[in-house]
């Protein structure tokens, strides 16, 4: 498996060294693997978790979410816990806001090509 430097990892997920660091903190991820002298050292399925994160992130889940997301994933692995759920509720409040974005996008389109013509 392909390990990846702070920095590297930094990089590959978009994410600050602090953020990630905080993310692991947090449980978001990890634990991380470190080296003999220490270091942190970022496998492959880090990465792409940090990926899922952002995408959630990036989705409008705040850090309480992730952190919730994360204790259902939890008590999934232990048989209980509806991440479906979560996942399905934010989902829907994206796709709310989406149309309210669409209906907005077409009202300054239509100002531009109005204000265009005179």
């Amino acid at each position: 498996m392909t390990a990846y430097a702070p920095a590297e990892a930094s990089e590959r997920t978009g994410l600050s060294l602090d953020t990630l660091r905080y993310y692991e903190r947090l449980g978001l991820f990890g634990p991380v693997e470190r080296t003999p002298g220490g270091q942190r050292i970022y496998t492959e399925h880090d990465v792409a978790w940090v990926g899922l994160l952002v995408c959630l992130r990036n989705a409008g889940l705040g850090i309480t979410d992730l952190q919730r997301f994360m204790g259902k994933l939890r008590d999934r692995a232990n048989g209980n816990g509806d991440v479906v759920e979560l996942l399905q509720d934010n989902r829907a409040r994206l796709q709310s806001e989406i149309a309210k974005m669409t209906v907005a996008l077409n009202v300054l389109d239509d100002k531009i090509a109005y204000y265009s013509k005179h």
